[in-house]
């Protein structure tokens, strides 16, 4: 799958948490080499939108099509925290079917790699934001979704997330990033969500 094919649409999209519509006939489209700030207020939907586009939640009503493997950033690191960092990675590694010099680069990219030896449950929010971030990365999909990335890092770890989506969509990929706070990457397109809220 060449990644400057990549798209990812949504059409109409609804959605129902409980007996409570969160947001209504919203409709996105990011197409190869474009990145999308989801923005809005912590509950506004950010995070349930996300799920939808990963195809992990139906919508309650609209359509998502894309071209091209997703991969997801979202609250949850998934890291086994027993684990020194860098088998808890290798554990990823394996189920990617990752090479082990992409996920070398991108640890290098992110500032993790003098920390493999440290047990996943000794690292700071930020450590673990970026080791679930080089993760996400070392996938090699060319669709990124990620929900919140910039929580818990400081101003340094900030500006390198902004560079690798900057990249990404600089080769051909496309990255929706749902944040509250503010995103400088060029070329940004920005929906917030308050527009959509019922």
């Amino acid at each position: 799958m060449n990644a400057s094919h990549a798209y990812l649409r949504a059409t109409d999209i609804a959605c129902r948490r409980g007996e409570r519509l969160l947001f209504a006939r919203l409709s996105l489209a990011v197409e190869a080499g474009e990145v999308l700030h989801l923005a809005g207020a912590n509950g506004i939907g950010k995070s349930s939108l996300m799920r939808i586009l990963a195809g992990l939640m139906r919508p309650f009503s609209g359509e998502v099509e894309r071209e091209g493997a997703m991969a997801l950033l979202d609250e949850r690191p998934a890291l086994d925290t027993h684990l020194p960092l860098g088998r808890a990675l290798d554990f990823w590694r394996e189920v990617d079917a990752t090479p082990a010099e992409r996920l070398d680069t991108v640890l290098a990219a992110v500032g993790l790699q003098d920390l493999l030896d440290v047990p996943v449950r000794y690292l700071s929010t930020g450590q673990r934001k970026r080791a679930a971030l080089a993760r996400t990365i070392a996938q090699g999909s060319p669709i990124w979704l990620l929900d919140e990335p910039l929580n818990g890092l400081d101003t340094a770890s900030v500006a390198v997330v902004e560079k690798l989506v900057a990249q990404h969509c600089a080769d051909g990929g496309v990255c929706v990033l749902a944040s509250h706070q503010p995103v400088a990457v060029p070329g940004l397109k920005r929906l917030e969500l308050a527009e959509f809220v019922v």
